[in-house]
């Protein structure tokens, strides 16, 4: 590639990416939702050398600023492989996606700078949906999360000889998802060492059927999620490194909800039949929490990631 493959400076995009539930139960690593809670960035090519970070909101303060910062270590993932080097870089962000919740926040980051890149080669070089979901997943190590990041909606996600794949589907409109955010933190890696090698043939055999169940439920028969989002796979083994989830989960399921770990934890998704539902299992918690959890009401999100340029030449 050439120097002129670079992109000028000034010039901006700016990118939207959803929050995501992965797992919903049963599906362990291999079904998520795309959830219209959002992070946005705005990335703009600078004449100085190296990446300068604004945070709002969410991490403000926390996260890294420099080059070392998720986002800016995206961005120049997707260039890389592209074989453009990396211009300097301004970025702004401004988070909504709570961190360390179980709610898909690594894997927006990943997601905003690969788009964000994608946004500001467009016309140099075209990224289609399938290199997307690869330069994200070679991030994530998984695409459960980036997949229904990046194309919104309910997604089915898998790994062949051809790297990783993913299925879109449309969600219900009866289904209408409730968030339960805790004060504390969960770390993922912890999550996955709480998994045992192997399982039970009649564990697997149930989570095989719950799955299949699942998906009919979420895009055809909501009535059905109570029993579509039964697991044995993995929260059951998680559940010590997360009493008080573990306990409300069990406590919303009894009364009729369909409560289950979003991704790693320690927020709890239910994935309620109708509005009214949502309010009294948010009742239900509010009761029974000894701590405190923040509800939110979301839809599901269908878009997925957005790009948008935004300098002065966009067209």
């Amino acid at each position: 590639m050439s120097a002129a493959s670079v992109p000028a400076i000034g010039t901006s995009v700016r990118v939207k990416v959803p929050a995501t539930s992965a797992n919903l139960g049963p599906g362990f690593d291999t079904l998520g939702l795309a959830l219209a809670l959002y992070d946005e960035l705005t990335v703009t090519v600078r004449d100085e050398p190296g990446a300068f970070v604004e945070v709002h909101g969410v991490g403000e303060g926390e996260v890294p600023t420099d080059e070392t910062n998720l986002v800016v270590r995206s961005i120049a993932h997707a260039f890389t492989a592209v074989g453009i080097p990396v211009p300097g870089l301004h970025l702004v962000a401004r988070n909504s996606i709570p961190h360390g919740r179980g709610l898909g926040s690594s894997g927006a980051a990943i997601v905003s700078g690969i788009v964000a890149a994608k946004g500001l080669l467009e016309g140099t070089v075209e990224f289609g949906p399938q290199q997307l979901l690869s330069l994200s997943t070679e991030l994530e190590g998984h695409p459960d999360n980036v997949a229904p990041a990046l194309f919104g909606g309910l997604t089915i996600a898998w790994v062949s000889a051809e790297g990783p794949q993913h299925k879109k589907l449309m969600v219900h409109r009866g289904v209408s998802p409730l968030v339960f955010v805790p004060e504390h933190v969960m770390s993922t890696a912890l999550a996955r060492s709480l998994q045992p090698t192997s399982v039970p043939h009649e564990d697997a055999v149930f989570n095989v059927s719950r799955s299949a169940l699942l998906v009919a439920a979420l895009v055809q028969s909501p009535e059905l999620l109570l029993a579509a989002t039964e697991d044995k796979l993995h929260q059951n083994y998680r559940a010590k490194a997360m009493p008080e989830t573990d306990r409300l989960i069990s406590a919303l399921r009894a009364d009729g909800f369909p409560a289950v770990v979003s991704g790693a934890g320690p927020s709890i998704l239910v994935l309620c039949s109708d509005p009214a539902q949502r309010l009294a299992a948010a009742e239900l918690v509010a009761e029974r929490a000894e701590t405190t959890w923040q509800p939110l009401m979301l839809a599901v999100d269908f878009l997925g990631a957005t790009v948008h340029r935004a300098d002065a030449s966009a067209t």
